[in-house]
């Protein structure tokens, strides 16, 4: 049974795990990076008409009265779990994305130029959606909800949990964690761990930190949606 590496935070590692369990692997848990909730005092910018939403843990840790607020307002989610996470979260009205968070900005700004917009959002993220709304005249009021940290495993945890023994495939669904996973195998009690894993990424952006690591092969979902990215440990090498 080939062993596959969920790098991914909790609650998503588990149900990643049963995902795979489903198609006939053995999923190993060992979540790089976690994410943490951070005070949110922000006041709601009058006149704002939407929100959008990039990443489920941004409604996730979103304080109840936060939501509250803007439960009412049209949602614009990245993708289809996003719109799950908004919707359970309480949001009325929510509209699924293409999955990118630049083609939803491409895909919103035009019926929001000259508007105001709330963005739930982690203190760690890319700029370019912001940025590619304000450029389209778009006033966006970001609220940090959360932060992601580097889970610092030792070299004791790392093994047990891998039981000592190679994995076979590693799914990579962030830039930290792919990072930090490139720091895990430069230490050399772990590197016999994945001398021959291939390497699942979430989307170019994510595979970047490991690039520069010599011989390692890197296979890049379709499309930015965990489907995609299963589907390819299915396919042929």
């Amino acid at each position: 049974m080939v062993r596959v590496l969920v790098t991914r935070p909790e609650p998503g590692a588990s149900r990643t795990a049963r995902r795979l369990e489903g198609r006939g692997f053995q999923p190993v848990l060992l979540p790089l990076t976690e994410t943490r909730a951070l005070p949110v005092e922000a006041a709601i910018g009058a006149g704002s008409v939407a929100v959008t939403v990039t990443s489920a843990n941004a409604v996730r840790h979103a304080p109840k009265a936060l939501i509250a607020a803007l439960a009412g307002l049209p949602c614009h989610a990245v993708g289809k779990k996003t719109a799950e996470a908004c919707r359970a979260a309480g949001f009325l009205s929510v509209t699924e994305g293409p999955g990118d968070a630049e083609a939803l900005a491409d895909a919103i700004a035009g019926g929001l130029a000259g508007k105001a917009i709330v963005y739930p959002c982690g203190r760690v993220r890319f700029p370019v959606f912001e940025q590619r709304l304000a450029s389209a005249g778009v006033h966006v009021q970001a609220i940090e909800t959360y932060d992601t940290a580097v889970v610092d495993h030792g070299d004791a945890d790392v093994l047990g949990r891998l039981s000592g023994a190679p994995v076979e495939a590693a799914l990579l669904y962030s830039a930290k964690a792919s990072a930090a996973l490139v720091s895990l195998m430069a230490r050399p009690p772990l590197r016999h761990l994945f001398e021959k894993t291939t390497f699942f990424a979430l989307s170019a952006r994510v595979a970047e930190p490991l690039g520069g690591v010599a011989g390692k092969t890197m296979r890049i979902a379709s499309e930015p949606e965990e489907d995609a990215l299963l589907a390819l440990l299915s396919l042929p090498g």
